[in-house]
């Protein structure tokens, strides 16, 4: 594609094509392009609005349809949607909610925060609970950029990782250990699934609102993020599992 594209730039700087020609056609290119990204969505949707009426996908049946989709290529975004998902559906009962997400490209050193997401009180801006995320194992220079982090937010409270990996005992007990440190700032490893399934279970009847949180926050993260190719699986996996055929 590189190749390509300095081929059609050596093409305009030698007067074989105009660029406004070349303009005009990239244009025209990724206006199919959008169009046809845009039907195949609306498809697997209509696909799955086919099958309201259904029996809704169990709490583990919901667990299975999240670890398919966190096991696709290119899924590092998507831990901070599950999160983001079940605080959203979750707030009036829990009293909290999201401050914030932050783009996936935004460096906390950039936007000031504290992690990836950052939970507040109802009615209060103080951050209470952070959570990071981490597509590889928690390691304890980790822990130690997270206590930095604790003492630059005072109204921290709870610091969090969520990790697709399993977590090595060594960094568990060092992160058990900061709570006395921090004067009560309590540090926790979880495993993304673990989590879901903890959530799922706590807030059964909230099972289907999940659902359909985590997919408009799927569908409405830019394809930089989460990518068109990512989008489909999850919807077709939803599909399946919620049988429509």
């Amino acid at each position: 594609m590189y190749r390509d594209v300095l081929l059609v730039l050596h093409d305009i700087a030698s007067n074989q094509v105009s660029a406004q020609n070349v303009l005009d056609e990239t244009m025209r290119v990724l206006v199919i392009e959008r169009d046809k990204r845009k039907a195949s969505i609306e498809r697997l949707l209509n696909d799955i609005k086919r099958s309201t009426g259904t029996l809704p996908p169990s709490a583990e049946d919901t667990v299975t349809l999240i670890e398919q989709h966190l096991a696709c290529k290119k899924s590092s975004r998507l831990p901070v949607l599950v999160v983001a998902a079940a605080y959203q559906v979750a707030s009036q009962r829990l009293g909290e909610r999201i401050l914030r997400l932050h783009s996936h490209t935004a460096a906390d050193e950039q936007t000031g925060a504290a992690g990836d997401i950052e939970i507040t009180l109802l009615g209060d801006d103080s951050v209470v609970t952070t959570y990071e995320m981490k597509m590889k194992p928690v390691l304890i220079g980790d822990i130690n950029i997270a206590l930095k982090k604790i003492a630059a937010h005072k109204s921290i409270q709870h610091y969090i990782f969520i990790t697709t990996h399993p977590v090595d005992a060594e960094v568990y007990e060092y992160a058990v250990r900061k709570y006395a440190e921090t004067g009560g700032v309590e540090i926790a490893i979880l495993d993304c699934v673990g989590f879901l399934r903890h959530f799922l279970h706590l807030f059964y009847r909230l099972r289907t609102d999940f659902l359909n949180a985590y997919q408009n926050f799927v569908l409405k993260e830019p394809d930089s993020a989460v990518s068109h190719a990512l989008k489909e699986a999850f919807l077709a996996l939803r599909r399946t599992a919620e049988g429509a055929e």
